[in-house]
């Protein structure tokens, strides 16, 4: 997704799915996917969006946003305010997401920066889950898995999902590559039950070969560009559905 150094990146199975599950758990596309094209719009912005125009946003069609709000434990978005508050002022429903780098520190650690400096969540049906984005390392192409291995991958992840569960009470919302999550935590399907699916994968005309474990996308990321500011996204659901993933009911 987007870091904030420096520029990088890398048949929906249903219109709709239930509420119930949803609670629980190179060439750009010009257009939405023509057979999502019915789904909730969303977006996700970093500080590359700087000041987002948020009423020219929602009049294009923006139903979500996932804003960018820390990276490891020493970086948040100097335009967080501006992006996650604005959003929500022209009535966009939005959250925070957290861009991991496993190798800086303890996922419980990382977990409680990102809380602290806007990864909190509230019942108010305007507030997504918490998202951790976890994907190749930006920083190091050698090390692409973070030197570590798939076991401690895994345990990685369930530390931060353990302390935002415990600090706001849902779990993470996962955001991920197929072949960065099968690549380096070896396929674990130790999440899917759980954790929302935010998967990334463009060029297509659908969401493809999911990541090991999940059966469904809550969210697909289909281009890293297109009418809204910043990555172009799909909700797996309704409008009401969207409003009740977000309040968790």
């Amino acid at each position: 997704m987007a870091r904030d150094r420096r520029p990088a990146r890398h048949r929906t199975r249903a219109l709709a799915v239930s509420v119930a599950t949803l609670t629980v758990g190179g060439i750009a596309l010009a257009e939405t996917p023509a057979s999502a094209a019915s789904l909730p719009k969303g977006h996700d912005v970093s500080s590359h969006q700087k000041n987002v125009d948020w009423q020219k946003a929602r009049a294009k069609g923006a139903k979500f946003v996932y804003v960018k709000a820390t990276e490891s434990t020493t970086y948040r978005s100097p335009y967080f305010g501006q992006q996650y508050n604005g959003a929500r002022d022209a009535g966009i429903i939005r959250g925070a997401y957290h861009f991991a780098l496993p190798d800086k520190s303890s996922g419980k650690t990382q977990a409680a920066h990102f809380v602290r400096n806007g990864g909190a969540w509230s019942a108010d049906g305007w507030t997504l889950p918490p998202a951790l984005d976890i994907e190749y390392n930006p920083y190091d192409k050698k090390h692409k898995c973070y030197s570590m291995s798939k076991a401690k991958m895994v345990g990685w992840i369930k530390s931060f999902s353990d302390e935002v569960k415990r600090l706001t009470g849902r779990r993470p919302v996962i955001y991920t590559t197929a072949h960065w999550w099968n690549t380096c935590t070896g396929g674990s399907g130790a999440f899917a039950a759980d954790h929302a699916l935010w998967v990334a994968r463009y060029n297509s005309a659908d969401a493809g070969a999911l990541p090991a474990g999940w059966s469904f996308w809550t969210i697909w990321q289909y281009d890293n560009g297109g009418s809204l500011p910043g990555d172009q996204n799909l909700f797996n659901g309704s409008a009401s559905q969207l409003k009740r993933f977000a309040k968790g009911s």
